[in-house]
């Protein structure tokens, strides 16, 4: 330890620093003598820079970096520890030390540039209290507020964090508990310690919901995305009626995405979860991921593969509005083309010009979208915008003032103002977005997490009927005429349709009490229920078989659903027959379904599962936030815990009261475009999700 005299180097001597004012960041310096050049500062360890200790008078060549080491007695092999600091001075000198090593962490210096002044105008929100006090806290809470819009503007943070539950309540725990020289943690425990603590805690927040997974089934979804530095990542959730969970994200760089390897991680994911708890796993459409998908039925006899249908009714969507991507050449479809490379035009036409642009904002406080051609159903979504546009873009095209700025190129100009005010222009798109409007609500549905698989068969042959109404009334056409176009149409729906039906799509439908009930059945001409329907009945049957191999369990299902779809036993008493129409399909099984302990089960699963992968796609956009070009030096695992973190949170977040209501109301969703909900400002872009119809409709009602 440190010796008890005084030496050469007393007390008395010791930190004056030669009257000198010493940077807080380096307090050592006034323990020593410069002899050399050595600066203040860290400064450099080359040059001529020497230091006596004040303590033992020895020198040594250095600057503060063996200043450190001598008087904290660090053994270094370029500079000796000093043996004659007094206890005293030893504690004092520790302390500075670690004093400097918080200001260099945190950058707290002295330099740091002032707060704006107090304003006493300014309004504050006040709590009862006396005069004196209340005149203190306004000044300090507006010091606070200061200290914190800082720290939004010179990081960069969107204003839409102002609204996040967490830091809320971040802010609200230091305000009511005292504590004093507390400091945030740093860079390195943010991204290490703490982020493992929090990993830690929201996977065991998460064992609720996977205790539930046995008996109310889970659907595996998966998908491909490539980071910002081009690796390739393929992510796996786990999807049941409470919302999609993050599982895990595998870097697949230098990997073949054969069927193999994809089938050899879905196989990894499904043990990991549990092989009775798994319902399906859903994909997209892709040849590979098709084969994995029935290489895991093959292995798992209660397991199927989904096709992802809010893919497959999207590629739907791309035949009917682009004859290019159709087999052969649809001439009957090419209006629609013309029309959206027309309604492009316009778009391009106006935002490309800053004079155009802000003459069309002072008529519209909406905007037009800038949609990705690979966003679902882009084109609808589009003509869908035009048509709210309509009188705005029509008052600017009479404006005088649109005539001054058609100089650059009055060609294009014109042909602008001339589709605007084209009564007949405006009237194909109403009538195109008219017959793809219940493609596009499928759409809708299906892309939320919500359960809808078993309302998919349905949906599906519903949504070919909605599509003819607007087709023949538009063309004048009697329902029992031919009608060229819905054919056409009518064609590639069955096509895509026939391609994305599963045996499992079949069973569910089975499966609805609704779709047994008289009420349903004579909603519309030619229904009937799934069990006087010949394919579903095939299919049924074939998912039975495979569900239940062992023929005693086989025997049984039978049964049980003959006794279900035919009104016998249990399910004949009346109150079973009038509540299929009327209750929940889940709700009913619960109430009705306990004389079929299988069937209620089955059902019970089924149920529950969704209709497409959406869920991952919607987790890239969680990724490319997390994992952004600013930060492209994530670690991949680093980033797949951040992503497992935040997504995690939002799927239990989404559970609370407070989400709905309050200053938090969905705070995860629309960023700085959705401030508020009163005045909102303008959408500028399509960053909705599709499953976020609420929000969607708040904004537009807030803005028309």
């Amino acid at each position: 330890m440190a010796s008890g005299s005084g030496g050469a180097g007393s007390q008395s001597s010791v930190g004056d620093s030669e009257g000198r004012a010493v940077d807080p960041r380096y307090p050592l310096w006034a323990y020593v003598e410069k002899l050399g050049g050595a600066s203040s500062g860290s400064g450099s360890r080359g040059g001529n820079a020497k230091f006596r200790c004040k303590f033992c008078n020895k020198v040594y060549p250095g600057s503060y970096t063996r200043v450190r080491p001598h008087l904290l007695q660090i053994t270094k092999k370029d500079v000796g520890t000093c043996d004659k600091i007094p206890h005293s001075s030893f504690e004092q000198i520790c302390k500075e030390d670690r004093a400097a090593a918080q200001l260099l962490e945190h950058g707290a210096t002295r330099h740091t540039i002032p707060l704006p002044p107090y304003d006493a105008s300014a309004p504050t929100r006040k709590r009862k209290q006396t005069a004196i006090a209340e005149s203190f806290n306004a000044e300090v809470r507006q010091q606070a507020d200061a200290h914190l819009a800082r720290m939004f503007y010179t990081a960069g943070l969107p204003f839409n964090l102002a609204r996040n539950p967490n830091f809320r309540a971040a802010i609200t725990f230091i305000a009511n508990n005292s504590l004093g020289g507390y400091v945030p943690p740093g860079y390195n425990s943010l991204r290490t310690t703490l982020l493992d603590q929090e990993k830690k805690h929201i996977q065991r927040s998460l064992e609720p919901i996977k205790s539930t997974w046995p008996y109310k089934g889970v659907s595996i979804a998966t998908d491909g995305w490539s980071d910002p530095q081009r690796r390739p990542i393929l992510n796996f959730m786990a999807v049941t009626e409470g919302g999609p969970m993050f599982l895990k994200a595998i870097d697949t760089e230098g990997e073949e995405k054969k069927k193999e390897y994809i089938f050899e991680k879905l196989q990894e994911v499904i043990e990991e979860v549990g092989v009775d708890c798994v319902v399906q796993v859903v994909t997209d459409n892709a040849a590979n991921c098709k084969a994995a998908g029935l290489m895991i039925e093959a292995k798992y006899k209660n397991i199927f593969w989904t096709p992802c249908i809010v893919h497959t009714l999207n590629l739907a969507l791309k035949n009917i509005c682009d004859p290019k991507n159709n087999e052969g050449d649809n001439f009957y479809l090419w209006f629609i083309k013309k029309a959206s490379d027309d309604a492009s035009f316009i778009k391009n036409f106006i935002m490309n010009h800053s004079m155009r642009l802000s003459m069309f904002n002072e008529f519209s406080k909406l905007k037009f979208l800038q949609i990705a051609e690979t966003r679902f159903a882009s084109v609808v979504i589009m003509f869908k915008r035009f048509l709210l546009l309509k009188d705005a873009l029509v008052q600017m095209v009479v404006h005088p003032n649109w005539a001054a700025y058609r100089e650059d190129d009055v060609a294009k100009s014109q042909r602008v103002k001339d589709h605007v005010l084209n009564d007949v222009w405006w009237d194909n798109i109403a009538y195109i977005v008219s017959f793809t409007e219940p493609i596009y609500a499928m759409i809708r549905l299906a892309d939320t997490d919500k359960p809808c698989l078993h309302l998919i068969y349905e949906m599906w042959d519903s949504m070919i009927e909605k599509v003819k109404i607007p087709i023949y009334r538009f063309e004048g056409k009697e329902h029992g005429e031919v009608c060229i176009l819905y054919e056409i149409i009518k064609e590639i729906l069955v096509a895509r349709w026939t391609k994305s039906n599963t045996p499992l799509h079949c069973l569910a439908h089975s499966l609805n009490p609704r779709y047994y009930s008289p009420a349903w059945i004579n909603e519309a001409p030619g229904r009937v229920s799934p069990n006087d329907d010949h394919e579903v009945t095939e299919m049924r049957n074939k998912c039975f078989r495979k569900l239940y191999p062992d023929q005693e369990d086989f025997k049984t299902i039978k049964k049980e659903f003959a006794d279900f779809a035919l009104f016998m036993n249990a399910f004949e008493n009346p109150d079973s027959i009038e509540d299929r129409a009327d209750f929940e399909p889940k709700q009913w099984w619960g109430t009705h379904g306990v004389s079929t302990k299988l069937l209620k089960n089955l059902a019970l699963k089924l149920l529950g599962q969704p209709a497409s992968s959406s869920c991952c796609e919607r987790n890239w956009s969680t990724y490319g936030f997390i994992h952004s070009a600013a930060r492209n030096k994530l670690t991949p695992a680093r980033a797949a815990d951040l992503v497992y973190t935040h997504n995690n949170h939002r799927l239990l977040s989404r559970n609370s009261q407070a989400y709905q209501t309050g200053p938090s109301r969905m705070w995860d969703i629309g960023g700085d475009g959705v401030e508020t909900f009163a005045g909102v400002g303008m959408l500028e872009s399509a960053d909705l999700s599709l499953d976020e119809p609420e929000l969607e409709e708040e904004i537009i009602d807030s803005l028309t």
